[in-house]
């Protein structure tokens, strides 16, 4: 990730997107946020107990796309494309079986990925195509080395869409923190230099709304967090 340089105000930063490496697989967390527990178990039929365990899933490298870039609504797929902001961890060194304890020697930076779903591709309780296709992970605007981020478990988030504030939390709400999610992945799984962890999704997702909200072609979303930025991407039809 050598495509960044020193941001005005002196932050160290990368800029995100062009300098994602395309051969690794973005590793996301469901089911973090307590609050999200509860909306997900009344409105996505998931258990309405808390997980025992991070619950892991992963995106395809093709699912990634850039500040800026669209979201691709294929209304032939879904009629119900959701978001959910995340903080998004960027691994810089290699961790194996790593402890809790040595968790954040092994972080680089972070930045922020909104966590796209075509809630209605959710197939016998997987994820893989409802938040794999193109264009469902978008990245960014920037990632932020971990020492100008001395405490990610403390930052608000935030998503708006057109505008509107549909998600407002702190990553204190985490179930599982970051330093517990990289413990648990890396007791089974290498995590390499440019491997992103989206930490999970606090409440306030479409679904969950009462009545339900979904993303439609023309819509902009904005997700933001704390001491990175805004990642902005408009809705558009790609049938």
């Amino acid at each position: 990730m050598s495509c960044g340089s020193r941001s005005p105000n002196g932050e160290n930063w990368v800029q995100a997107g062009a300098c994602w490496t395309a051969s690794r697989v973005p590793l996301g967390v469901g089911l973090n946020y307590v609050e999200h527990v509860e909306e997900s178990s009344r409105s996505l039929d998931t258990d309405k107990e808390l997980p025992p365990r991070p619950v892991l899933f992963s995106k395809p490298s093709t699912a990634v796309t850039g500040p800026g870039r669209p979201i691709l609504h294929n209304g032939d797929l879904t009629a119900q494309l959701d978001w959910e902001c995340e903080l998004a961890v960027v691994i810089g060194r290699t961790a194996f079986r790593v402890s809790e304890q040595d968790a954040y020697d092994h972080v680089f930076g972070y930045s922020i990925v909104n966590d796209i779903s075509a809630r209605d591709q959710r197939r016998s309780g997987q994820w893989f195509f409802s938040k794999g296709q193109d264009s469902y992970a978008p990245f960014g605007p920037a990632v932020v080395t971990a020492d100008d981020i001395p405490d990610p478990m403390a930052l608000d988030l935030s998503l708006r869409v057109n505008g509107v504030t549909k998600q407002k939390s702190n990553t204190r709400h985490m179930l599982f923190p970051v330093a517990r999610l990289i413990a648990d992945i890396s007791s089974g799984v290498t995590l390499e230099p440019g491997d992103v962890i989206a930490t999970g999704s606090p409440s306030g997702v479409g679904a969950g709304m009462v009545p339900p909200e979904f993303l439609t072609p023309g819509d902009l979303v904005e997700a933001t967090v704390e001491g990175i930025g805004t990642l902005t991407n408009p809705v558009v039809d790609a049938r």
